[in-house]
């Protein structure tokens, strides 16, 4: 007879950055908060113009910019809660650089990490 291991499923990457968006947009300290998106592709400009091959957002860019009230910086590296620690080298120097120079800078794997740093 098989076995079957009962283990809750793991919410995917794009729940949880769902997820603490919603937050952080309803938060009264957060001002404003806004996804940004990296990477690179073949776009089209206009009919005539051939593709090309354009970038966007800079590696190491966390997926949520925003500010606090009060003018300071808010990062959000939003993982999956087994990815925690799977963080690149590019974006834990974005994020030291951040919190070094006075922006509130961290990874969030859940609501209740962002709730944890933001109501410290």
């Amino acid at each position: 007879m098989t076995q079957l291991k009962l283990t809750p499923t793991e919410p995917t990457e794009a729940v949880v950055l769902a997820a603490v968006l919603r937050y952080l947009q309803c938060h009264p300290k957060v001002a404003w908060v806004a996804r940004m998106n990296t990477g690179a592709g073949m776009f089209a400009h206009g009919k005539a113009a051939p593709s090309r091959f354009t970038r966007f957002g800079f590696k190491g860019s966390p997926d949520i910019h925003g500010m606090l009230k009060g003018g300071r910086a808010l990062y959000v590296e939003v993982k999956r809660p087994s990815k925690r620690n799977n963080v690149s080298p590019e974006q834990a120097s974005f994020l030291e650089r951040a919190s070094k120079h006075g922006g509130l800078a961290f990874v969030a794997c859940s609501i209740d990490d962002v709730r944890e740093v933001l109501d410290a």
